[in-house]
């Protein structure tokens, strides 16, 4: 039996689709009252709980031999620091606690290629760079971080860990609207776009999923697999999106300097009409630092193989055309 917890969200549906088809039996760990149309029609066993109560993590746990903790709030603001020190951090401490108790074979836990320190331009980023708990980047970035420091003393602890960083994930089943998938939306419906120059790594989620599996099977305990896929700018994307769909997306394209001086304003503008983040100094900083990024450890010791961008984009417009009105925006607590 897995265990995976934030199986609703993006990545989590579709690591309990790849574990479905594979014949496993998977569990998942849901909010109460949490959406679960990204789940539906599949053969999950659902149970409500929060990884904040340790109590309804060992109930959870009963019986399971592999559990995949993907549960965690992503933001891209800097307004919501108490609670993903909470989320992150205190609920990765007490899936470690309650995976101890509960005799648990395996944990694999979701990190993120931002929880890595960040070397200068030119410098390939790989699992030689720690995770960095002091990340001038942003609150997200360290909370990543100081949980992955976590799973890395549970290891030396005795419980078999393993830590999957994956770099900017796209692709289909993305059901809450995850930035990227937001961003893909507007380029495929709106009439003018607005865009700044930047590059950064994109994998298909489908690929991770995989990934995840793979780190569970063949990978060392204690280990840090980086799951990447191509690094691209994003007016080459943005132009892929545009063959995809076969017309044109126009687009206005802000240098860095003007979008640094913009970025505070939409902060202001999201927080106040309660919309959606999408520009903000935090996403700038990621599209315009170091995105130079390998998988080459994730490719030889797990036999991981990502596909090509052109196809996960070809695939996404697809899903989107098919079932956009199913698709809610959303806080992403994942």
């Amino acid at each position: 039996m897995n265990l995976v917890t934030g199986g609703a969200g993006h990545l989590g549906n579709v690591l309990v689709r790849e574990l479905l088809s594979q014949g496993e039996e998977v569990r998942v760990l849901i909010l109460p009252g949490e959406d679960t149309e990204s789940l539906e029609g599949l053969d999950v066993s659902l149970m409500e709980g929060n990884i904040l109560d340790i109590g309804c993590l060992e109930e959870a746990m009963a019986g399971v031999e592999n559990v995949f903790h993907l549960a965690a709030l992503v933001s891209i603001t800097e307004d919501k620091n108490h609670l993903l020190q909470s989320v992150n951090v205190e609920g990765t401490r007490n899936v470690i606690e309650a995976a101890k108790q509960m005799g648990v074979s395996k944990l694999v836990y979701t990190s993120s290629i931002h929880a890595l320190e960040r070397p200068p331009l030119g410098v390939c980023i790989s699992e030689d760079c720690k995770f960095d708990a002091n990340n001038p980047a942003g609150s997200y970035d360290r909370t990543k971080a100081q949980a992955s420091l976590l799973i890395q003393d549970a290891n030396e602890d005795g419980l078999d860990t393993r830590i999957i960083c994956p770099t900017g994930v796209v692709g289909p089943y993305d059901f809450r609207r995850s930035e990227m998938g937001e961003l893909i939306l507007s380029w495929m419906t709106k009439p003018l776009s607005f865009m700044v120059d930047g590059a950064f790594d994109f994998v298909d989620v489908r690929d991770v999923a995989k990934g995840h599996i793979l780190a569970r099977d063949f990978g060392k305990p204690g280990e840090t697999y980086i799951l990447g896929g191509e690094r691209i700018e994003l007016k080459l994307l943005h132009s892929l999106v545009e063959k995809v769909t076969g017309k044109k997306s126009p687009m206005i394209t802000f240098p860095l300097p003007v979008a640094m001086i913009l970025a505070p304003i939409a902060e202001f503008y999201y927080k106040i009409t309660k919309s959606k983040p999408r520009v903000t100094r935090y996403s700038l900083e990621t599209v315009f630092s170091n995105s130079e990024i390998s998988s080459e450890k994730a490719k030889n010791d797990l036999g991981y193989k990502p596909r090509a961008l052109v196809e996960s984009i070809t695939d996404t417009v697809r899903w989107w055309w098919e079932n956009l009105g199913k698709t809610k925006r959303k806080l992403r607590i994942e």
